[in-house]
């Protein structure tokens, strides 16, 4: 059998077909046969070893939920049997760091490890980092097979294996539909959505090919994947000279080693946490190139790594690669993984307090493909977990300290050095991953699932209306309102006599009743050109955004 197939395995249920593939001698016929309790057979398939690759590919029959299975393919007088294997629904899990924190580094991980027992049917599997100029059949490296979710392989280390996001999603999902769930990560901190992307979806936001010395013509097939403009010149410097892309950093290198290789899988639904990194000195011209020099908190492994990097193309780079994913998965499945595969992401969460900058700020705006919030238009079938609100300014994971020193999780042998003008206060890794892996799980249930009724977002405005001759603008919401904060500098007003620059200054909160928001317009008049909330790297404290609705979700920012 292929790599990621194993005893313990998940399967996807119906009414979808699961893809097996493996390998064997060219020209020659393997039987495939799943067997049920004593050994009965209740499915046989025969597939053609194809040459020269060496491979032979073959589609289940839907199944319904549930096992233990044994999955056996043999070869003339050999055969490899996979024991305890169930039919449930697969889930990737893909990004970078904050995808890649394991349940010991959680907010209660004693507790967390110690509950795993009680879901043996939420298996969990680990691609291990690798990177590859070309784009490869088979996983290079494991880091955990199939396994049933134990306290060891849940907190195995720092940002190594199992991911507490992709863990707590599977676990809650497990919870709500009672069948099993099977967790696939494929992660590495550090690293933009430019690594996980392939050349067609590079290609078709216009990514230069200096960027990540693409071939100059165009892929011949794949997905219609046309959504943006060419770059303006005005976000010329988004494509700095003095980035030198190397290593899981490379542009496809990722996608190439860690996600090609899956495609033949039959999935569920994808999760993804990626987004931001913070700028290296023009001194800093090329990234260390070991396996795991992105992986932990250092430089360039704190966080979330396109707010410096083609920052104002991560609304085209997005929506590219979700759309060029879902075409690959489903045909690589044979067709098997829906075309519209629910994709499921993580809004930013924070890093640095009283930040001036507002890169952050614009990457989720991008996140969401400018339009605020998912699902819509541009990015179908998709839901998001907003965290803005879940800052964690004592998390000891990718801080950096003036002077050098640091918490206990950079003591580790990947640590870059660094110079001392990019030391910085703050982490970039919460340690709330439940209210995250919460979120996205409504958002699951909802988009994926398609369970009505279920309110798996915050409030989002829907109309504004100024009062010229009261100096008011009176915002109308999607839903009832829960105002946690009205001192926080949340409403920002653009009162300039031109565009750009816009001048912004705070509008603050006059009153909130049921559905509606008052704002005063600080002198603003008529001229009022824009409004924007929580427009900040750190908007807010933990969970005191000023805005939510009456299930604790927060209202998502705006512009």
């Amino acid at each position: 059998f292929a790599s990621y197939y194993g005893d313990h395995m998940v399967l996807q249920k119906e009414p979808a077909g699961a893809v097996v593939w493996g390998y064997g001698e060219p020209g020659a016929a393997v039987t495939v046969a799943l067997s049920g309790d004593g050994g009965v057979i209740v499915m046989k398939k025969t597939a053609r070893v194809k040459g020269p690759s060496g491979t032979w590919t073959t589609v289940l029959d839907p199944m319904d939920r549930g096992g233990p299975y044994a999955l056996t393919a043999g070869q003339g007088s050999e055969n490899v049997t996979l024991r305890d294997v169930y039919f449930g629904d697969v889930w990737l899990c893909s990004g970078q760091s904050n995808m890649a924190m394991t349940v010991l580094q959680i907010t209660n991980a004693s507790q967390e490890l110690a509950a795993a027992a009680r879901y043996p049917y939420v298996r969990v599997f680990a691609a291990a980092p690798a990177r590859s100029d070309v784009e490869l059949e088979d996983l290079e490296r494991i880091d955990l097979p199939w396994s049933i979710p134990t306290a060891e392989n849940l907190g195995h280390g720092n940002f190594t294996y199992f991911s507490a996001v992709c863990w707590l999603l599977g676990r809650y999902l497990y919870e709500a539909l009672r069948y099993p769930v099977g967790l696939v990560e494929a992660a590495w901190g550090g690293t933009p959505i430019e690594a996980w992307s392939s050349r067609r979806a590079l290609w078709a936001c216009g990514l230069p090919e200096d960027a990540g010395r693409l071939a100059p013509e165009a892929p011949a097939s794949g997905p219609a994947l046309c959504f943006a403009p060419p770059l303006s010149p005005a976000l010329s410097s988004d494509i700095s000279p003095r980035w030198h892309l190397s290593g899981p950093q490379t542009p496809s290198v990722l996608w190439n080693a860690m996600i090609h290789p899956l495609l033949n899988m039959t999935l569920r639904g994808v999760a993804w946490y990626q987004g931001k990194l913070p700028p290296p000195s023009p001194a800093w011209s090329s990234p260390p190139l070991s396996r795991r020099a992105l992986t932990g908190p250092s430089l360039l492994g704190t966080g979330e790594a396109n707010a410096f990097l083609h920052t104002d193309r991560y609304n085209c780079t997005f929506p590219a690669l979700i759309a060029d994913w879902r075409w690959a998965f489903h045909v690589g499945s044979a067709g098997q993984t829906e075309p519209l595969l629910p994709f499921g992401f993580v809004q930013l969460s924070t890093y640095r307090r009283q930040s001036p900058d507002d890169s952050f700020a614009r990457l989720r705006w991008h996140q969401t493909a400018d339009l605020g919030v998912v699902p819509n238009a541009r990015m179908p079938g998709t839901f998001m977990a907003v965290a803005m609100d879940l800052c964690d300014e004592r998390s000891p994971y990718g801080r950096r300290v003036p002077g050098g020193g640091g918490a206990r999780a950079q003591r580790r042998s990947y640590r870059i050095p660094t110079p001392a003008p990019l030391l910085f206060l703050g982490s970039i890794h919460p340690r709330d991953k439940q209210n995250v892996a919460h979120r996205l799980h409504l958002g699951a249930r909802a988009v994926a699932y398609g369970e009505k009724g279920l309110v798996f977002q915050g409030p989002y405005p829907t109309r504004a209306v100024l009062e010229v001759s009261k100096g008011l603008l009176n915002l109308t919401y999607s839903q009832e309102l829960v105002c946690r904060r009205k001192d926080t500098r949340a409403f920002e007003v653009c009162c300039s006599p031109q565009p750009s620059p816009c001048g912004w200054l705070p509008a603050p909160v006059v009153a909130v009743e049921s559905r509606t928001v008052t704002l005063a317009l600080a002198g603003c008049g008529m001229l009022v050109l824009g409004l924007r909330y929580a427009w900040a790297e750190w908007p807010c404290e933990y969970e005191s955004c000023a805005l939510y609705n009456t299930r604790g979700l927060p209202a998502p920012p705006f512009l």
